[in-house]
């Protein structure tokens, strides 16, 4: 974050437990509680309620918002529907990787739409189907609930066009990773020098590169 000149970072844990995810961010953003702010990460299953562990992650130890991952949970409604519920229920934003599954993130968006939600990659991580990202693009200008992160797109003019339609203050600009290749402060630069170069106003680029989720976050 210093050497690219990212002033602050939402931080959260993954591969692991809600339990062990809060402990870690915890750590984290109280080590630099002027730079880290963190998200808890939702792992609900069958054998586990995390509703509980969520809730005071949020109420009491300062977390602003949540992560949700296709990848290790199900994003069914039996199971995620009340994680969507509760981040409504406090105000917080569910920042959602679905594997590019539109149908269920649609399904989300609609059945809950006092939560925000910020649709991870634009819908999908290094997605080169441009109809699956026009998708997104298309449930974003229709549900005001909904969000557009751009870490990992790889397709950029998508991202200038969901600035166009959407508006730039429903887009937001994330690092992805930290990835270890080629470095990570190599992998930061490349992200954020892939949205400077595009064709956006300036306060278009300053509202992607942070002023989105500053006042999603109400920092």
């Amino acid at each position: 974050m210093e050497v690219v000149g990212i002033e602050k970072s939402v931080v959260f844990a993954m591969s692991t437990s809600t339990k062990k995810s809060i402990e870690m961010a915890v750590r984290a953003a109280r080590k630099y509680p002027d730079r880290l702010i963190p998200y808890v990460y939702a792992l609900p299953s069958f054998t586990e309620a995390v509703l509980s562990q969520i809730r005071v992650a949020l109420t009491e130890l300062g977390f602003k918002g949540i992560k949700i991952h296709a990848g290790e949970c199900t994003i069914a409604e039996y199971l995620i529907n009340p994680v969507i519920e509760l981040a409504g229920e406090l105000g917080v934003p569910c920042l959602i990787d679905c594997l590019g599954r539109y149908g269920d993130l649609g399904r989300l968006a609609e059945m809950f739409p006092e939560t925000k939600i910020i649709v991870a990659h634009m819908g999908r991580y290094l997605c080169r189907d441009a109809e699956l990202i026009d998708k997104f693009i298309q449930l974003a200008q229709r549900m005001d609930n909904v969000y557009l992160d751009v870490s990992g797109v790889v397709l950029t003019d998508k991202i200038v066009e969901a600035v166009r339609k959407i508006g730039a203050e429903k887009v937001i600009w994330g690092s992805d990773g930290p990835h270890r290749q080629p470095t990570t402060v190599d992998y930061a630069k490349r992200e954020l020098d892939k949205v400077r170069k595009l064709p956006l106003k300036p306060e278009e680029l300053e509202m992607v590169l942070g002023g989105s989720i500053a006042a999603l976050l109400g920092i």
